[in-house]
Parts: C-alpha cells; structure tokens; sequence
C-alpha cells in the first residue's frame, strides 16, 4: 500500500502553483500528477491518502549546519527534540556539527551519532567530524577513519582552526580523499572576550566588539589554502561585505569555494538589537546594515549558495546570564521558512522558488545528496507548506529544547503543516 496526496499544489518552472497529486510508494516519489487529471479522484483505493488541503507540496527543506548537542549537552538538546523541531520547521535532512562532548572526532562518536539519530530521530541525520582532535587546533583527526565511520565532511565548527599550516594539511588529506573542509572562520585573537560586532551598539553598551575582519582574515586564507591544495571549501555562516567580496573573487577565478548564510544575517542587524538580552547573541554576531545588504545579494547572485539555520540551542538559564557571559546561539528550525518567506518572498524581492531553491536543491547539490527535489524517482522527503497561514512566533511552543530566538513575537506567514521523511509522516500540525 503506497501514500497518495491530493490537492496539493507544486511549483512549476515559471513559479507558479499547479494542481498535483502526488504518489509515494516504498520510500520514493513513484508519480506526480499536475494539471487538470489531478483533480481525478480516482487511482486512490485502497492507499493511504492524505488530503493536502491546497497547501504547497515542496521537497523537505535541508540545513546543513545545525547543532543537536549530543553527546554531552543534553539538558540544552538531544537528537529526539532536535529532529522533531527539525521536522516541524520542514526540514527533512539535516547536518549535525561535531563540538559536542567528546567532540565527534573518533568512529566510535560517528557511530553514536548514526545510531542514536536512526533509534530516535524523525528526519535524516548527517554528521560532520572534527578536523583537529578534540577540536583544540593541534593534531589532525583520522579522516580516513572517519570517513569510513559514515561522517561526510571535517570542521571544527564554533572555533577557527588558527594555524594556517594545520588548515592546509587538513585540506590536502580531505582532497586526496575527494571530502570537503568546512570553515568556521575567526582569528582569535581579534574577538576574544568579544559578545556582539564591533559597532554602534557595542560603543553604546561599552561592549568589546568583534570587528569583521576577524571573519575576513580565515576567509582569504583559506582561499588561498583551498587553490592550493584543490580541497572543496565551505565557509560557514557568512556574515560580512569582507568575506563576501573574498569568496565572489575566489568563485571567479575558479576555485572550488561554497557558502551559507543564515536566515539572522539576512533579516537583521546589530541595530535592531533592542537591549542586553543575550537571545541576540550568536556568533557570528549581528553586524552592521551593510553587512546584511551585501549578504542578502551575495545570495542573489550566487556568491553565497545555501541558506542554513545554525540552529543552537541553549538552556534558559544560561540565556539568562546576560550579553556579556551567556553563550552565543539562537535556535532556528521552526522559524526560518516563515521568517524568509515574510521578509522576501511576501514583500516581492525573492520568488518562492528562489527561497525554496536555497534552502532544497542547492545544499544538495553542493554536498551531493540525493535528496533535494520533488521529482519521479526521488527520496519521498518533503513537507507540505500552509502559505496562508499567519501565526505569531511563540517559544513556548517549540518543540526544540531551546527557547533562544531574537524572533518572539513576530507575526509570520507561511508555515510548515506537515512532513513526510522516506514516505512517513513524520509530522504533522
């Protein structure tokens, strides 16, 4: 017995939404139907059905960057509430990073994580491994071992790896094995002891500020670093005109960098925060309004590829200690589809197919997955979108551990209604 959705809308290749049924069968899409036969009741019997309601039917979104803090932070989130805020935000596929406690930089980590993610978790888990044992910057992991483990890709995410020769032996080893370095990008020290961007609200508040150039400086070495050595390099969460005119040049002459932003950096600046409530604290920090126009454009034009969360969560406690001492993080499956969708497609700048692009076909594309789109053939992962919906963000409804978000309050449209991960509904509203 296979699944059939009806009345269900999809996007074509001028952007509009069709009529389409859709026919899951043994984890695959096994047929769309668009047009006027969708509206044919018929070929149902006796299959499941699920009455999409005329919401949008889109493949399930993919975030290749988030933090699911097990092992070791479980009391901040686990790999059950992780990827059921995942699912609910309609994420089917997700990358976790590896700075959890013990960081994932042995096998037997990687297997942890596989494992624990197919016990219980509700969308597909992916998982980084460590560049440098225990992340500390001095000996580099076994990336063969690892790679063999079932991790697919090396980072020391949340710290910069400082020493340049590390990073370019760290590029070579992932070249040779044809795996990408993924750069969390920051010169320590220009922003130790350091909570928000260098900037107005840092001089207001007396606050040390992270100047941009701590982003920038890795961002041009690596570059550097990844010509040379013919390594495919990622750069995490870009969030400054400086970066960004490093990786546009880097992609013009033919080196093999990619990109990702968050949702945050394009929606907000270091203006916008209101006072010294530390759920406006992440890293990188909020910059200025330039930073965020020349990211909202360096996506538009391809020099950033992907969209992604950085979903971190952290206990309200530690929130609680203030912009100065409280961890950097905010928490962010369940609000980015609505957040983007509102901010840009609704006010006309994006078109629903370029936000869903950024966000579903071009991660995969960039990491080689074969999720991504909603064609015949295809993994059934996908998430049926309600569009019309309004509702206010509320942190007390999350279903991740974390209430750390900068977006309570907001009123957005557009959100995930249900998710359906290797033909199983996983989620549902």
């Amino acid at each position: 017995m296979g699944i059939w959705i009806i009345n269900s809308k999809l996007l074509n290749e001028q952007n509009e939404q069709i009529a389409a049924k859709i026919y899951i069968e043994e984890g695959k899409i096994a047929r769309i139907i668009t047009g006027g036969s969708a509206e044919d009741g018929g070929q149902t019997e006796g299959h499941e059905v699920i009455d999409a309601q005329g919401k949008l039917a889109a493949p399930g979104l993919i975030d290749m960057h988030v933090h699911l803090r097990e092992p070791g932070f479980e009391y901040k989130e686990t790999i059950a509430t992780g990827t059921r805020s995942a699912a609910r935000g309609g994420f089917t596929t997700i990358a976790c990073m590896p700075n959890t406690r013990p960081v994932i930089d042995t096998p037997k980590t990687v297997h942890f994580v596989k494992e624990k993610a197919e016990q219980e978790g509700i969308v597909n888990v992916i998982t980084y491994a460590s560049i440098t044992k225990n992340e500390l910057g001095r000996e580099l992991t076994d990336f063969a071992a690892l790679r063999d483990a079932g991790a697919f890709a090396f980072t020391d995410d949340g710290v910069g790896v400082q020493s340049a020769q590390m990073m370019k032996d760290a590029m070579a080893k992932a070249a040779s094995l044809g795996m990408p370095i993924i750069a969390h990008c920051e010169d320590n020290t220009l922003v130790e002891g350091a909570p928000v961007t260098d900037g107005a609200f840092a001089r207001k508040h007396g606050l040390k500020g992270i100047p941009n150039e701590s982003e920038a400086i890795h961002v041009g070495r690596d570059i550097l670093l990844a010509e040379a050595t013919g390594v495919h390099y990622h750069v995490c969460h870009v969030s400054t005109e400086q970066s960004i005119r490093l990786i546009r040049q880097a992609k013009q002459l033919g080196i093999k960098v990619t990109a990702e932003v968050c949702p945050h950096h394009l929606v907000l600046s270091d203006e916008d925060i209101p006072g010294l409530d530390a759920n406006w604290k992440m890293n990188p920090p909020l910059r200025s309004p330039r930073d965020v126009q020349a990211c909202i454009e360096a996506l538009e034009d391809g020099t950033i590829d992907i969209i992604v969360t950085d979903h971190a969560p952290h206990s309200e406690e530690e929130k609680a200690k203030g912009m100065q001492a409280a961890p950097f993080g905010i928490v962010g499956f369940e609000t980015a589809f609505p957040l983007l969708y509102t901010k840009f497609v609704l006010t006309g700048r994006w078109t629903l197919s370029f936000l869903l692009d950024k966000m579903t076909r071009k991660p995969a594309e960039v990491f080689g997955l074969a999720q991504g789109t909603l064609a015949e053939g295809a993994p059934a992962d996908l998430v049926l979108i309600d569009l019309n919906k309004e509702q206010v963000v509320d942190p007390a409804q999350f279903l991740s551990k974390g209430r750390n978000t900068p977006f309570t309050g907001w009123s957005l449209q557009g959100w995930p209604a249900a998710t359906i991960v290797n033909g199983k509904v996983v989620w549902s509203e």
